[in-house]
């Protein structure tokens, strides 16, 4: 009877499902892109000023 109870009180504490996860990987994803094509573009930019 204690068993029953043990798994009871487990499966609620169990964390719920996170339903926003695909949704937040897309977006810092998306964000992780954009930021580094910024980087690379404003790198492209002063490496081409520089030069001449």
């Amino acid at each position: 009877m204690e068993a029953i109870f043990d798994d009871i009180a487990s499966a609620l504490r169990e964390p719920r499902q996170d339903v926003w996860r695909p949704v937040r990987a897309f977006a810092l994803d998306m964000a992780a892109k954009l930021f580094l094509g910024i980087a690379i573009g404003l790198g492209v930019g002063f490496g081409m000023a520089l030069a001449g």
